[in-house]
């Protein structure tokens, strides 16, 4: 409780309402539904996890929560604000870093800050961004002297140089062996209460979802709806052994038709 008191003191992420949204595809003249009223809110400083089948539409609601396209009914609010497009207090983290090979890692972190044209007036978020993912005897290497969780580092550094109210986590893990992708979890969560962002991850990783979020959405296949919110209460840090974190795997797992794989 006392963790958990400190972090909301912390909190200087956006809150997030996601209203009655719908959305849908126009594919050679046929109609792709992947969203079917979805509804729920995420308090300024949370860390929502989203589960649900491949294809399901999780990905698409990081878009639509980004700004990236508008959803086709209901409304996606920051701040009690409809969110119509992309804004620099929201930003994505995909599963490739997407760094320039020809920039160095400081270079590269600075991109965000060069894009929305604060470059000057806050180039010191760069140094302070580095430093945060651990990779300040790393700043002048090149992206093909870095390994994959590095690259992810450096990913997750160019996100937090601009200060983002809201940090759209696109299965950031997903291409990182076991190990790596393990210690790269842990950093998450310690990213997220140092910093308190208000923090949405999609994951296809139960064991991820549930060592990192305070809460789990659970969708159903596409058109996705919710058909559960799961809180997760457990303290940092997590560990998968845990009985009661074990029980909610279970629970995931029968939500998503797999009880029998337990």
């Amino acid at each position: 409780m006392v963790a958990r008191a400190r972090d909301a003191a912390l909190a200087t992420g956006s809150a997030i309402d996601i209203v009655g949204v719908s959305h849908h595809f126009d594919i050679d003249g046929s109609t792709l539904s992947v969203l079917d009223d979805i509804a729920f809110g995420v308090d300024p400083g949370g860390f929502v996890a989203l589960l649900g089948p491949s294809g399901c539409g999780k990905s698409t609601l990081l878009r639509l929560v980004a700004g990236l396209e508008p959803p086709r009914s209901g409304v996606i609010r920051e701040n009690g604000v409809v969110v119509t497009a992309p804004g620099p207090s929201r930003v994505v983290v995909f599963q490739d870093p997407t760094l320039y090979p020809w920039r160095t890692v400081w270079r590269n972190v600075a991109l965000g800050l060069e894009a929305q044209g604060r470059f000057k007036a806050r180039r010191h978020r760069v140094d302070a961004a580095i430093d945060l993912v651990g990779l300040s005897a790393f700043r002048d290497a090149y992206p093909h002297q870095l390994s994959g969780g590095m690259a992810q580092r450096a990913a997750l550094a160019r996100a937090l140089a601009v200060d983002p109210k809201v940090l759209i986590l696109d299965e950031p893990l997903g291409k990182l062996d076991e190990l790596t992708r393990i210690t790269m979890q842990a950093e998450l969560v310690s990213l997220w209460r140092r910093t308190g962002v208000t923090t949405l991850l999609v994951t296809h990783d139960i064991e991820e979802a549930l060592s990192l979020a305070t809460r789990v959405i659970v969708f159903s296949a596409r058109p996705a709806r919710v058909v559960a919110d799961l809180r997760v209460d457990a303290p940092y840090p997590r560990h998968r052994g845990d009985p009661d974190l074990a029980d909610l795997r279970h629970r995931v797992l029968g939500l998503l038709g797999l009880e029998a794989v337990w």
